[in-house]
C-alpha cells in the first residue's frame, strides 16, 4: 500500500483545487499522467471518489471522507517533518499566508522579506485576498485580519498599529461639487466604489465619530476591485474615496487630495495574524510569526 501514496496525495491536491488543471500544475505532472493516477486509485479501491463534468471537480462522498479523515494526517506528517530543523539551527519549511494586498504590501513583505534573507531554509507563500478565506479549509498556515474581524477561536497576535481610514477628494473637486459637511450629504456626491474580489459586493463605507455609526453605499460614476486605482481617480478628479490614510499620505502632504469628514474616521484596532491553536507548529513558521509581531 505504501507504494500508492503518491495517489493519495494526488487525490487530496485535484478535491483541494477542484481542478485537474490547478492540481497538475500544483504538483508539476501533467493533466494525463494526473487523470490516470486517479482512476487507477478509484479501480485500486474500488469506488468513486470524484464527480467529474467539463467544468468542474468534486468529491463524493467516499472521496469527501479521504480528504476530512485523510489529508489532516499527511499534513501533521509534513509538519512533523519540518520540526525536525529543531535539531539544526535553521528553521526550514514553507510558510503559506493569507491577508489583503494593502497588508502585504504595508506589513507582511517589509517585515518578513529580511527574515528571509537570514533563513534561506524557509519558504514563504502570500496570497493576496481581499475576501474572508477560510485558512483551514484552504491549507493556509494563517491568515492576516483586522483585529476586530478575527474569530473567536483562533489565536490572534497583533503585527501593526492601531487604523484609522480617510476619505478624501482632489480639490478641483471639491471645488466643482463642494465639500460634504456630514455623511447625509455623501449621497450628492459621487463616490467611488472598492469591489470586493472574494464577495461580490461593493464596500460599504463604515463611518463613525464616537456618537454615531453610519453605512454608506458607495455610488458613483466609476468602481474598481483595486485599492490602487482609487487612489488614483481620486487624484483625478473623479470623487471621493475611502480607503486606510497611509495609502493616500503622500498625496495629501502633495496637495493632490484633501480629507473630508475626518471627525467620522476613527482609530480602530490594526492588522493581526491569526491562526489555529495547535501545538505543534514549526521552528519556521514560529520564527515568521515572531518576525511579524508588532513592537511599539
Amino acid at each position: 500500500m505504501r507504494e500508492n501514496y503518491n495517489e493519495i496525495l494526488a487525490f487530496i491536491a485535484v478535491a483541494k483545487e477542484r481542478s485537474f488543471t490547478r492540481a497538475a500544475a500544483k504538483l508539476g505532472v501533467t493533466q494525463s499522467a494526473l487523470s490516470h493516477s486517479m482512476r487507477a486509485l478509484e479501480e485500486r479501491l474500488g469506488i468513486r471518489l470524484l464527480t467529474r463534468t467539463t467544468r468542474s471537480v468534486s468529491t463524493t462522498e467516499a472521496g469527501e471522507r479521504i480528504l476530512q479523515r485523510i489529508a489532516p494526517r499527511f499534513e501533521d506528517i509534513d509538519t512533523e517533518l519540518e520540526m525536525l530543523s529543531e535539531l539544526t539551527d535553521k528553521p526550514a519549511g514553507m510558510v503559506r499566508i493569507s491577508c489583503s494586498d494593502h497588508a502585504a504590501y504595508n506589513l507582511v513583505w517589509p517585515k518578513l522579506s529580511p527574515l528571509l534573507k537570514d533563513y534561506p531554509d524557509i519558504h514563504l507563500e502570500v496570497n493576496v485576498d481581499n475576501g474572508f478565506t477560510n485558512i483551514v479549509s484552504s491549507r493556509f498556515d494563517a491568515g492576516v485580519r483586522l483585529g476586530e474581524a478575527v474569530e473567536k477561536d483562533m489565536i490572534a497576535v497583533k503585527i501593526g498599529p492601531e487604523m484609522r481610514m480617510a476619505m478624501v477628494a482632489s480639490p478641483e473637486y471639491l471645488a466643482k461639487h463642494g465639500t460634504p459637511s456630514s455623511p447625509d450629504e455623501l449621497i450628492e456626491h459621487q463616490c467611488i466604489g472598492l469591489r470586493m474580489i472574494t464577495a461580490g459586493g461593493v464596500y460599504e463605507w463604515e463611518l463613525d465619530n464616537g456618537k454615531r455609526q453610519v453605512n454608506v453605499k458607495s455610488s458613483g460614476q466609476v468602481i474598481f476591485n483595486h485599492p490602487i486605482l482609487i487612489r488614483k481617480a481620486a487624484i483625478e478628479g473623479f470623487g471621493l474615496a475611502f480607503l486606510p490614510e497611509d495609502m493616500f499620505a503622500d498625496a495629501l502632504a502633495e496637495g493632490k487630495l484633501s480629507r473630508v469628514l475626518e471627525d467620522w474616521c476613527l482609530p480602530f484596532p490594526g492588522y493581526h495574524l491569526y491562526y489555529p491553536n495547535r501545538n505543534n507548529h514549526s521552528p519556521a513558521f514560529t520564527a515568521v510569526v515572531d518576525a511579524l509581531r508588532y513592537r511599539k
